[in-house]
């Protein structure tokens, strides 16, 4: 299957996965008296809207080069990783807010029905299924829009062990804990919105690929024919792909036409072997005798 009906078949899963669930937890808290279930319910449909911006963030990404955008459009993709971390908090903030608002208010509170236990495992074993579904293409395809969307699975299926746990101690005598299993939601969730937005932030702001990938390129460049030394090297990342900008240095008595041939190499070669590098900058200096 090509890259485009993967993220088509990622998108359907995650979609109808999401409103099914999101109805069944819906009418399971409020049939059920669960308020926890209610925001876990509200999380679910939150997915939904996350999984049309990881869609429509990853076809924007794949547009080609044009002349407004001579580097590409990959950076949108970190844009829609952005727009749902942020998302993903805005639905954590209203979560607490509620958990909040009942724990101020104890004398409304009830005991829920069995309903929303089985609603809480059921919600459990799917989104866990669809994070490690999700995950898995989204790892194929090295997209961190995809990623986040997973993550989002992920955290609905920890809010509904927060529901769980809740929603159980609320029918042992202990209704306080279902307005403190939402709360307890909210946290996990935020966690998840933070580490979402700082990872699409760090690749929208140029950091680096980090000491160990440029230790490992730098000793792929050195093993290259021709190179006597790695004067430079910087990287930068690019969205979901990395630029190399390049010093190497080559015998100083070589014609220039060896010294491009050289400088080709290593560019040939290190796009080919590190698929995530989109473009090498090479220059080459006279080695030093």
């Amino acid at each position: 299957m090509d890259e485009k009906g993967i993220v088509k078949r990622l998108s359907f899963v995650g979609i109808m996965g999401n409103v099914l669930l999101a109805g069944f937890k819906l009418f399971a808290g409020v049939f059920g008296k669960s308020g926890a279930m209610v925001s876990d319910a509200v999380h679910s449909l939150s997915d939904v809207f996350a999984t049309f911006v990881a869609y429509f963030g990853v076809i924007l990404a794949k547009k080609p080069d044009d002349e407004h955008h001579p580097y590409g459009h990959e950076r949108l993709e970190c844009v829609a990783s952005l727009v749902l971390g942020l998302i993903l908090a805005g639905t954590g903030l209203g979560i607490g807010y509620g958990g909040i608002q009942k724990l101020l208010s104890p004398e409304e509170l009830e005991v829920p029905t069995a309903l929303p236990l089985v609603a809480a495992v059921v919600s459990i074993v799917a989104k866990e299924a669809m994070f490690w579904y999700t995950m898995h293409y989204a790892k194929l395809m090295d997209s961190s829009a995809f990623k986040a969307d997973a993550w989002h699975h992920r955290s609905d299926a920890i809010s509904s062990v927060g529901a769980f746990v809740g929603i159980g101690l609320a029918k042992l005598g202990f209704p306080i804990m279902d307005p403190v299993a939402s709360l307890v939601i909210c946290v996990f969730i935020l966690k998840v919105a933070y580490d979402i937005c700082m990872d699409a932030l760090e690749k929208m702001l140029d950091a680096s690929g980090g000491k160990e990938f440029e230790r490992e390129i730098r000793g792929f460049i050195k093993e290259q024919p021709g190179v006597v030394h790695v004067d430079l090297l910087h990287t930068r990342k690019f969205g979901n792909k990395i630029y190399v900008d390049l010093e190497i240095a080559a015998k100083r008595d070589i014609s220039l036409i060896e010294a491009h041939e050289i400088a080709e190499r290593v560019h040939d070669n290190l796009e080919k072997n590190y698929p995530n590098v989109k473009h090498a900058m090479i220059h080459v200096n006279p080695a030093k005798e």
